[in-house]
Formats: structure tokens, C-alpha cells, sequence
């Protein structure tokens, strides 16, 4: 899973979550129109792939952490 950042502010974690969140968004569409173009740019697949997964790993770890924190 990818390393986040310990972030001790609520609404500072709020607001990353948001950012992340948009830009996960756009990186499963990016996947998406290449996965639908196949076989054109399959060599890019697996890194496009990767970076969104990733991602996503991150932006659960950063929820898990707003989940923690809201409820201590």
C-alpha cells in the first residue's frame, strides 16, 4: 500500500481527501478511455494502471485515518 503522511488536522485531511478524491476520479477515466482504445497504447496499460492504483491505496489509508481521528 502506498505511504501517506500522518496528517493531525481534521479539516486539513478533509481537504486533501477532497483533492486526491478528484484526481483519483480522473485518473480511473484516463483508464478507462484506455482500456476502451485497446489494442492502441496497450504499452501504457500497466503504468496507468499502477499510478491509479496506487491512488487509491493512498486515498483509503487517508480515509482510514480521518475514520481514526473522528472517532478518538
Amino acid at each position: 500500500m502506498a505511504q501517506t503522511e500522518e496528517i493531525t488536522n481534521i479539516e486539513d485531511l478533509k481537504k486533501k481527501i477532497k483533492r486526491l478524491n478528484s484526481k483519483a476520479g480522473q485518473m480511473k477515466m484516463d483508464l478507462h478511455d484506455l482500456a476502451e482504445g485497446l489494442p492502441t497504447d496497450y504499452e501504457n496499460l500497466m503504468g496507468v494502471a499502477e499510478a491509479t492504483y496506487k491512488i487509491y491505496c493512498e486515498l483509503n489509508d487517508l480515509k482510514q485515518q480521518l475514520k481514526n481521528m473522528e472517532q478518538a
